[in-house]
């Protein structure tokens, strides 16, 4: 199903691929990302995903304008992100947007992409529970196709950078 990582080959670069989502911790993941590109000589890659919503025919004009307000949202948080990135480690990253199940667009964008080396996450700190897209892929983690980092959103900058 995944295709053979060529991230440290000849020609290609490794990549690191995070989530920007409406979470409060997606900084400390684009913060460790960045932070790791530096270091590894590699690049960062965000992606944000948008769940589609359930429409019927009679509501498909309204559904086309939610699709627009999502797609302009989508676009407004990886320019925060990006900017962020660019700030941390003089990078510009990838940005991808993808509609459709969370899991089925996150590894479809590691299997198009051979560079990309890891996934990394940011755990909410909070009782709440890690987050959302961290509570899914701790199913699917045996089976994963890249290593996946979670960093603790308590880090502080500082912190992250002692570890990356």
């Amino acid at each position: 199903m995944t295709s053979k990582r060529l991230c440290f080959e000849p020609g290609h670069k490794p990549k690191c691929l995070v989530i920007v989502d409406d979470t409060a911790e997606w900084d400390r993941a684009v913060y460790y990302a960045s932070r790791w590109a530096i270091r590894a000589g590699g690049g960062v890659v965000m992606l944000r995903i948008i769940e589609p919503e359930q429409q019927s025919q009679e509501w498909l004009g309204v559904a086309e304008i939610m699709r627009a307000e999502a797609q302009e949202a989508a676009e407004a948080a990886l320019d925060r992100a990006a900017g962020r990135a660019n700030g941390i480690a003089a990078i510009t990253p990838e940005r991808v947007i993808r509609e459709g199940d969370a899991m089925e667009q996150l590894l479809a964008v590691i299997d198009e992409d051979p560079d990309i080396a890891m996934l990394v996450l940011a755990a909410n700190p909070g009782a709440e529970g890690p987050g959302p897209l961290v509570s899914l892929l701790a199913h699917a983690l045996g089976t994963f196709p890249v290593p996946v980092t979670i960093i603790s959103g308590a880090l502080s900058d500082g912190s992250v950078d002692s570890l990356s």
